[in-house]
């Protein structure tokens, strides 16, 4: 029997994507200011600046869409929906949003005040920008291991449950929520176990304090379970995200991931006061309750792609695909964080760019150097992304679902490659202008040796 993964599904359409020279990539980013996410998609050979939202949808999602109903209230779409949330997720209340910041925004103003504190395995850029919008203080407790990318550990996206403690005993009154990220985004896109998840939940109830699931990609976290936790070799992908789930209080959820749908999101909770707040929010800015700013259409996609994201053979499959990525550049001296994430490969650009102080943003240098030498975008998760909060300089790629075939990801390993042999000549970056939140989306930047 061969031990090969294959992709789990056969291409029916495609989109033709087009290279482009050394020369016009040299002027896009110049162009954009040498801000990647100002430069034009058609510029790009093979985009992974974000797994959200840039999957392929499956034929079953399609046929979804085409019996969407778009009525404004009531929409036959509205249950398909929200009894797929419920039958994975478990929570009572489901309030649909357009994305998973949508929900964060929503969550966070209803329950945070300025003053409070919002602990975290880590904060995601929306959702630490969202906590400090409404004049919270977001806070990371990630493990001990989280510290080195280079240690290989099976859950690096674990919580400091002892930090935690302390600072629930010291903070009483003002921690209104603790959130738990799955997997653990700026952490490497690590796992967190069922029994750190287990021991945060009994920790924050002990001290009166809800729990709240960042859940974009709780099934490539049930399948880390799986794969790596003693006694659930043996148990479904869905049932280890029921079981996670089933330790919260509610959870907000970009379906642009683990969703497998192209836009939506969700917010949950058990909590029937706060539910009717968060509504209230929701027709304010979103839609109404039954909508949340989605089409029928995309309510049916996401109904659909969350359980398609739980199968066993599709998450094998994209386990798989990134970890080869890793492998590969890692096996070559390319520094990355260890082990390989579920989404996304995050080279180390600290140990990379030795030379290029964080000041000098090397993890954005990286990403503009692997553009240029072969149009490949990626994302800076580093002092540009975070600013002080920085905890490392990373450069982020992230793998869409079910879109690039192996030739595509050994290209990519090929361009990383001889981007390493030359780094030395690789420069740092200054920033020119930015926004207060948010600010790596828009910033401009120059590099040091042009800036005036």
């Amino acid at each position: 029997m061969p031990h090969t993964i294959i992709e789990p599904f056969r291409i029916k359409s495609i989109e033709p994507i087009r290279r482009t020279t050394r020369a016009e990539r040299e002027a896009h980013l110049r162009a954009a200011e040498w801000n990647l996410f100002q430069v034009p998609a058609d510029a790009v050979l093979i985009d992974l600046l974000t797994d959200s939202g840039t999957g392929a949808m499956s034929v079953q999602q399609w046929a979804g869409m085409m019996v969407g109903d778009e009525s404004y209230a009531g929409s036959r779409s509205w249950p398909v929906f929200r009894d797929a949330v419920r039958d994975i997720f478990g929570y009572g209340h489901v309030i649909p949003t357009h994305q998973g910041r949508a929900a964060e925004r929503i969550l966070f103003s209803v329950m945070c005040k300025a003053g409070d504190i919002v602990p975290n395995n880590t904060h995601f850029d929306t959702t630490r920008a969202n906590v400090e919008f409404v004049g919270a203080r977001a806070v990371d407790l990630p493990c001990v291991e989280a510290a080195d990318p280079a240690v290989s550990h099976p859950f690096k996206g674990n919580m400091d449950v002892a930090a935690l403690d302390r600072l629930l005993s010291e903070n009483r009154g003002r921690v209104p929520l603790v959130m738990l990220t799955v997997t653990n985004n700026s952490g490497g896109g690590q796992p967190v176990s069922l029994a750190n998840a287990t021991a945060v939940s009994e920790t924050c109830h002990r001290h009166g304090v809800p729990l709240y699931f960042d859940a974009c990609r709780f099934a490539e976290n049930a399948w880390f379970i799986k794969q790596r936790e003693p006694g659930y070799a043996d148990h479904a992908p869905i049932d280890i995200a029921r079981a996670m789930m089933a330790l919260g209080d509610g959870c907000t959820m970009s379906a642009k991931k683990d969703g497998m749908a192209n836009i939506g999101g969700f917010l949950c909770t058990n909590d029937d006061v706060l539910a009717r707040q968060e509504e209230n929010l929701l027709i304010l800015t979103e839609g109404y309750p039954t909508y949340g700013g989605l089409a029928g259409r995309d309510l049916e996609a996401i109904a659909v792609g969350l359980h398609e994201a739980l199968d066993e053979d599709y998450l094998a499959y994209r386990a798989a695909s990134v970890a080869y990525l890793g492998d590969h550049i890692s096996r070559a001296g390319v520094p990355i964080i260890q082990p390989p994430g579920g989404h996304a490969i995050y080279i180390d650009a600290k140990a990379f760019l030795p030379h290029v102080p964080p000041s000098a943003l090397p993890g954005v240098a990286l990403a503009n150097a692997l553009y240029l030498a072969g149009g490949i975008r990626s994302v800076e998760i580093g002092t540009l992304m975070f600013a002080d909060a920085a905890r490392m300089e990373l450069v982020r790629l992230a793998v869409p679902r079910r879109v690039y075939t192996q030739s595509h990801i050994d290209y990519v390993v090929e361009t990383i490659l001889e981007v390493f042999a030359e780094r030395e000549a690789i420069g740092g970056l200054r920033i020119v202008e930015a926004a207060p939140f948010l600010r790596h989306f828009t910033a401009r930047l120059a590099p040091l040796e042009t800036a005036r």
